[in-house]
């Protein structure tokens, strides 16, 4: 307890043990101060990826598209027909038309804005939307295959699902990410620990000879790196931050980045992630220290 006393705690001698200058101290630091940096970046993207991959399956789950593909002169009585068809179908809450401006629209990410649809052998397009008991996806298609050949239903199965598996799989890598960062985290801090002991050895001796135990060695050591460490975690976690407070909205759709940001409850993690830091290079350098002056005896 004395030794965690003197990590916590303002302690001046413990402070002047260590040496203030040195490689591994702004190694420390701007090591933290990156690797939070990619911290926050893998949260946002982890975050973005599962609210997309919600919007996915919210918007898509409960929705498909009729086509009624025929030749001119049968369309209208083809499209009629699977009106009338959908309107004594149990399941369905609504369905709608598409208008030729909105069947334009859908293709204007394709051939542009100014697409001659009028020229086009287009079919007609029918949103459906199902009620909370859903519908007879089986008895639908056997109805229309009997009374209206030429139409298609599409749930929108083929298309939610490898969507929503390719965002939680951007997802997955988000926080594997992290994953791997914490480690590299690890191992810097056990490598710069055992740098600095090396190079501090003479002090530790002469520490030694004047009754200092290896636990307020270690507490030097220990308080300098875990402090390094937060306050460089600090830097990059306020540095992610305005980066994506700095990026696009999602109201901009022709950026590829908008929508990668934190939202609400998950800003907390900017607190969250230099306290880890903080954390994990006490426990790692408190070990590795520890281990190491047994070494030394």
């Amino acid at each position: 307890m004395a030794s965690i006393k003197n990590i916590l705690l303002p302690d001046r001698y413990v402070n002047q043990v260590v040496p203030t200058n040195g490689f591994t101290t702004l190694l420390t630091f701007f090591t933290s101060a990156a690797m939070a940096f990619l911290i926050v970046f893998s949260l946002a993207m982890s975050f973005a990826a599962d609210r997309l991959a919600q919007s996915w399956s919210d918007s898509l789950a409960n929705s498909a598209t009729l086509r009624v593909s025929a030749p001119l002169a049968d369309l209208e009585s083809q499209t009629a027909a699977a009106l009338n068809v959908l309107s004594n179908t149990k399941g369905i809450a609504s369905f709608r038309l598409l208008k030729a401006e909105e069947q334009q629209a859908l293709l204007e990410p394709w051939f542009g804005p100014k697409v001659p649809i009028s020229n086009l052998p287009m079919p007609r397009l029918i949103s459906i939307e199902e009620d909370e008991n859903g519908y007879d996806r089986v008895g639908l298609r056997l109805r229309l295959a009997a009374e209206v050949p030429s139409a298609v239903l599409d749930d929108h199965t083929r298309w939610r699902e490898p969507l929503v598996k390719a965002a939680y799989r951007i997802w997955f890598l988000g926080w594997l990410s992290i994953g791997l960062v914490f480690f590299i985290v690890i191992s810097m801090m056990s490598l710069v620990t055992r740098a600095a002991l090396s190079s501090n050895k003479k002090v530790i001796e002469v520490l030694r000879l004047v009754g200092a135990t290896d636990q307020y060695i270690a507490a030097a050591f220990v308080r300098k790196f875990a402090f390094r460490a937060f306050f460089g975690s600090m830097l990059g976690a306020f540095g992610a931050s305005m980066t994506l407070f700095l990026l696009p909205s999602e109201a901009d759709q022709t950026v590829i980045l908008a929508g990668l940001r934190l939202e609400g409850f998950e800003w907390s993690w900017l607190i969250f992630v230099p306290l880890s830091f903080f954390v994990f290079t006490f426990f790692t350098a408190r070990i590795a220290s520890l281990s190491i002056l047994r070494s030394l005896t």
